[in-house]
């Protein structure tokens, strides 16, 4: 596929459904992970133009008590290098294997502030073989921007990642 994207305007169901097969065609035969996650990252944030956008990959260190997530391909701001589990949005999403959305990440108990210009966030976690092995994060400088309609999207675009 070129690697244009055809940006699409409309509501946000009409937007996802525009950008979901190009993510598909971008991603189809091709084996690298870092490069997938890289052009999904960039597809998302020409099409939504979220203050930032990654993923984050469980890492291990020796033992499962050890393992953290550790920063991967992303679009925005630099942003924390590692979320220990339960810590954070990410680090509770990995925790309890759920998306979580959070309207106002200031209320968020134990948000962690890689940016204090992050407002609104939506994290997805990655799962296989019932684990945790990553998670798809988004962040809008706007309050409550996230909703049902980009759980439901984002969900159909992590379990087209190939590990």
């Amino acid at each position: 596929m070129a690697e244009d994207l055809q940006i699409a305007t409309g509501t946000k169901t009409e937007m996802y459904e525009t950008i979901i097969p190009q993510i598909k065609a971008l991603i189809d035969g091709e084996q690298d992970l870092i490069a997938n996650l890289g052009n999904i990252t960039a597809a998302l944030k020409e099409q939504f133009g979220w203050f930032w956008v990654g993923f984050y990959l469980v890492k291990s260190f020796g033992s499962a008590k050890d393992e953290e997530l550790v920063l991967g391909p992303f679009q925005g701001p630099v942003a924390c290098t590692r979320i220990k589990k339960g810590r954070g949005v990410c680090g509770s999403s990995w925790q309890q294997a759920q998306t979580l959305i959070v309207p106002d990440v200031a209320k968020f108990p134990g948000h962690i502030a890689c940016s204090s210009l992050s407002v609104s966030e939506i994290v997805v976690p990655i799962i296989r073989n019932n684990q945790v092995i990553g998670v798809l994060d988004a962040d809008s400088e706007k309050p409550d921007l996230f909703d049902e309609t980009d759980k439901k999207y984002l969900e159909q675009i992590v379990a087209k990642i190939l590990f």
